[in-house]
């Protein structure tokens, strides 16, 4: 996949377009990543001990990882990931400004 979790991305398709975040989790089996504030869903819950009152509550739904894209970190811009090996090891690189994106 080429986003990982904690990296800032942006939906570039979907209900969120154009709105940023950072990436919660990422299940690669599925193809699907989690971002903060992104794909809202009301969910209803049952009273329970944690939550004695139940009621709907708001959360994150994953959203399919082709609609986002890392962003930049010199420019901010959203950015397609290129592959390099560095010192024996493969890190992604931004392909608009030749950044490293892992850390």
């Amino acid at each position: 996949m080429h986003v990982k979790k904690g990296d800032k991305v942006m939906v570039i398709s979907g209900k969120d377009k154009g709105k940023q975040g950072v990436v919660l989790a990422a299940y690669p089996k599925k193809d699907r990543v989690l971002v903060e504030g992104i794909n809202v869903v009301k969910k209803h819950s049952k009273p329970s001990q944690v939550n004695p009152q139940g009621g709907i509550l708001n959360q994150e739904a994953p959203i399919h990882v082709s609609n986002v894209m890392p962003l930049d970190p010199k420019s901010g811009e959203p950015t397609r990931v290129g592959y390099k090996v560095v010192d024996g090891k493969k890190v992604r690189v931004a392909k608009k400004s030749g950044e490293t994106l892992d850390k």
